[in-house]
C-alpha cells in the first residue's frame, strides 16, 4: 500500500494525538530557573524548603537563624517566652488548643458530631464562605496589620489562591472529613503536645520533632482535598533580585492550587552564612522579651491570618 496516502487518511486521527502528546511533553518540562538561583541568598531559601519538604521542622529551625540564636529561642521557649518558628504559621495562637481537641480521647466521634451537624453538605454554604472570607482577607490585608508591603502583596495572593481552591474544594463531604479528623487525631497522640506544659518540658528542639507527624499529616489532609502542598514546595523557586554587602533580596516564585505566586523575602549574611531577616528578628525579640506573669509569650502573636481562612 502506498506510504503516502496511507498518512493522509490517518491524519485526521494522528493530529489530535500528537497534539496531546506535544501538550503533555510541553507540561512535563522543568520550570526555567530564575535569574541569580545559584546565588548564595537564594540557595539559603531553597535549603530552608527542602527541609519543610521532608518534613523536618527541627532541621528547619536549626538552619533558619545563627547556632548562638537557636540557643537563645530554645530557652526562650522552655520558658514560655518564644514559639517561633510555630508563629511564622497562621493563627498561631490556635495550634495548641486544636492539638489538645484532637489528642482527647473519643475526640473522633466528638469531632465527627460537630462537622455532622454544622458542615455536612452544606457545599453552597461553605462556597460562599469561602468567597466572603475570601474578600475579607485580601480587605483586611490591604489596610490592617503590621505588614510590609512585600509581605501584603504575597499574602493577598495566597488569600485569593485559598479562597478560589475552598469553593471547588468538597469541604462538605462527610467521609473524607471522617478520613482527615480520624488521621489528624492519631497524628497529634503521637506527638503528646496537648498543652502549654508538654512544649516546655519538650523544648523547642524537642517539640518539633514530635510535631514532625502532624505537619505530614496536615500536608495529606491538604492533598485529600486538592491542595498539593509538597508539589508547591518542591517546585518552588528562588532568584536574586539584588545583593548589596551583607543584605540581600531573594525572588520566590511557587505554584498554589490554581495560581503561581511571586514574592520576595529580605536575607541577612552573619559569620558567612545568609539568614531571613524576619527570623533574625524574631531571634532578638526572644532574648529581649520578658512578659510580666499572666501574659501571653512575646512571640504569640497572630501571625498572617490569610493562609488559613480556608483550611478543611
Amino acid at each position: 500500500m502506498p506510504i503516502a496516502p496511507t498518512l493522509r487518511r490517518a491524519l485526521p486521527v494522528l493530529a489530535p494525538l500528537l497534539l496531546l502528546a506535544s501538550l503533555l511533553a510541553a507540561c512535563k518540562r522543568e520550570p526555567e530557573e530564575l535569574a541569580g538561583a545559584t546565588s548564595e541568598p537564594a540557595a539559603t531559601v531553597r535549603e530552608l524548603v527542602e527541609h519543610l519538604r521532608r518534613d523536618d521542622l527541627a532541621g528547619f529551625a536549626r538552619a533558619a537563624v545563627p547556632p548562638a540564636d537557636h540557643a537563645a529561642l530554645e530557652t526562650a521557649w522552655r520558658e514560655g517566652r518564644s514559639r517561633w518558628p510555630l508563629t511564622e504559621l497562621p493563627l498561631s495562637q490556635q495550634w495548641v488548643p486544636m492539638l489538645a481537641a484532637l489528642s482527647r480521647p473519643g475526640s473522633e466521634q466528638a469531632l465527627m458530631r460537630d462537622f455532622n451537624r454544622q458542615f455536612a453538605r452544606q457545599d453552597k454554604d461553605l462556597r460562599d464562605a469561602a468567597r466572603s472570607l475570601g474578600l475579607f482577607g485580601v480587605q483586611y490585608l490591604k489596610k490592617e496589620g503590621d505588614y510590609s508591603p512585600t509581605q501584603r502583596l504575597h499574602y493577598t495572593q495566597v488569600v485569593q489562591t485559598l479562597s478560589e481552591w475552598a469553593q471547588e474544594a468538597p469541604l462538605a463531604d462527610p467521609a473524607l472529613a471522617r478520613n482527615t479528623i480520624n488521621r489528624m487525631a492519631a497524628a497529634a497522640r503521637k506527638a503528646g503536645l496537648a498543652s502549654e506544659q508538654d512544649l516546655r518540658e519538650a523544648g523547642m528542639d524537642g517539640s518539633l520533632r514530635r510535631l514532625a507527624p502532624v505537619f505530614t499529616e496536615t500536608k495529606a489532609s491538604f492533598a485529600r482535598y486538592g491542595l498539593a502542598l509538597d508539589t508547591t514546595l518542591a517546585d518552588l523557586r528562588t532568584g536574586l533580585v539584588e545583593q548589596k554587602g551583607d543584605h540581600a533580596t531573594v525572588r520566590i516564585h511557587y505554584p498554589l492550587g490554581n495560581r503561581e505566586i511571586d514574592s520576595q523575602v529580605s536575607l541577612e549574611r552573619r559569620d558567612g552564612r545568609w539568614y531571613l531577616s524576619d527570623y533574625l528578628r524574631a531571634a532578638e525579640r526572644a532574648r529581649t522579651s520578658m512578659p510580666p506573669a499572666g501574659e501571653p509569650p512575646a512571640e504569640a502573636a497572630p501571625a498572617s491570618p490569610a493562609p488559613s481562612t480556608a483550611a478543611p
